[in-house]
């Protein structure tokens, strides 16, 4: 059994920071103590992470990593690493691949190839749609992280508009129900409008006016009644507007919320001045909104409204989003430099060390109830992340490990890294380098 011992780290872990040593044999942490106790071991692997902030392993709640059927953009093991170079050690992809996952047996067939492509741990949404009811009856509360659905807005057959299948879906109590909320009537109102005053002049700038904020906080609005009036276990993804923060509760911690919510990376970098020199790079749905919007997302981080940092990690190849506005798809890579962003938010006094844990390592662990993870404790499984909080670096092409090949952070300049990344005991990623090893599991849950 191979041993791992992380000397002198600064730990950041349930709302404290605290000199520790960690021990690690095999793929559990089986000793935490103040550090300088534990002498050098026969045998170990010894990390000094003196100077350094060590974090449980992110989990990155929300990504699509477009395997299968879309890998011209993306697949689990290019993905995997990014997420691994980023600090996330585990994820839990979205059904909109090709075919969709609203079928067991396509959720089968996602974990198969996780197994043997993820340098990291793997879940799967169970995607929702008017008809698949029994689908989801059936499923595992343990083997499936949570159930997808599109509430207004989406591609395919995914686009749940049935009140009587909304009903049925937000019906069933042992699994999460995770939604996507815009609301598609107001947004293609919305469209036909715009292109009859501008026509060939659309532009990115018009996406936040086309999938407005009025048709996020209607589907949000129409989400949250329907939870509240059937019990149901939610969890609001991707939350753009300070009206929508507005909706929610801010006294209880996550593990005392029916219905909890998240904010991405983008909305919390970006607002939409940011269309002016990034165009269809930032172009996402739901869309960037304004400034306030951005601030009230980040002080709702703060006051407990918004209970997980993800990233709606979303590839598309430069080409596609080269298109002219209207042609160009929705999404944006994000999944390599999300701590790197919070780490920024952090020195510029925005969030603390404290919340970055809580809301990207702790809080998801316990809205979908994942053993074992989420926090440094002795008996858990050993996922884990060093920060270097001293040393600059710049997005380049060059350290991209997206299989896209961009990002809309290029040029960018962070002032801290990702030193290590340890998923299951195994490092997978140090000193800016994949080390080969994929010792992702699928992450199992607590029901």
């Amino acid at each position: 059994m191979d041993t791992l011992l992380i000397r002198n780290a600064s730990v950041v872990n349930e709302g404290t920071i605290s000199l520790l040593d960690i021990l690690i044999e095999g793929d559990l942490i089986v000793r935490i103590i103040p550090a300088g106790r534990v002498t050098d071991l026969a045998g170990a692997k010894v990390i000094d992470a003196s100077g350094m902030y060590l974090f449980p392993g992110i989990i990155d709640d929300h990504v699509h990593f477009r395997d299968p059927g879309l890998t011209h953009k993306a697949e689990i093991a290019t993905e995997s690493a990014a997420a691994a170079a980023g600090g996330i050690t585990s994820f839990m992809d979205m059904p909109n691949t090709i075919p969709q996952t609203t079928s067991l047996n396509e959720l089968e067939k996602k974990n198969n190839i996780a197994a043997a492509a993820s340098f990291v741990n793997y879940a799967f949404y169970l995607g929702a749609t008017n008809d698949n009811i029994t689908e989801l009856r059936k499923a595992d509360p343990s083997q499936v992280c949570g159930i997808k659905v599109f509430m207004g807005a989406s591609t395919g057959n995914m686009l749940v508009d049935n009140s009587s299948s909304l009903n049925d879906i937000f019906s069933i109590k042992k699994i999460p129900v995770v939604c996507h909320c815009e609301d598609e009537t107001i947004i293609k109102e919305n469209m036909i409008a715009y292109r009859e005053e501008y026509g060939d002049e659309l532009n990115p700038s018009f996406h936040p006016l086309i999938r407005s904020r009025q048709a996020c906080i209607t589907s949000t609005s129409r989400a949250i009644e329907l939870a509240r009036a059937l019990g149901t276990r939610m969890h609001l993804l991707h939350l753009t507007t300070a009206e929508e923060a507005e909706l929610l509760e801010p006294s209880l911690s996550a593990q005392q919320k029916k219905i909890t919510a998240e904010v991405c990376i983008s909305h919390l970098w970006y607002d939409d001045s940011s269309y002016d020199s990034l165009g269809n790079l930032i172009k996402c749905n739901p869309a960037i909104k304004q400034s306030r919007d951005r601030e009230r997302l980040r002080r709702a981080l703060r006051e407990g409204q918004i209970d997980v940092v993800a990233t709606d990690h979303a590839p598309h190849s430069l080409e596609e989003k080269s298109a002219p506005y209207l042609s160009a798809p929705s999404g944006i890579p994000m999944i390599q430099h999300s701590l790197n962003v919070m780490m920024e938010l952090y020195r510029q006094g925005e969030i603390t060390l404290e919340l970055i844990a809580q809301k990207m390592c702790h809080n998801p662990a316990v809205i979908f109830n994942i053993k074992d993870r989420g926090f440094i404790r002795e008996g858990y499984k050993a996922d884990i992340v060093i920060v270097n909080p001293g040393l600059s670096w710049e997005v380049s092409d060059e350290n991209l490990i997206y299989k896209c090949g961009w990002s809309p952070l290029t040029g960018t300049t962070f002032s801290s890294c990702v030193d290590t990344t340890i998923v299951n005991g195994t490092i997978v990623y140090e000193k800016g380098k994949m080390t080969g090893k994929k010792p992702g599991e699928k992450l199992l849950f607590q029901r």
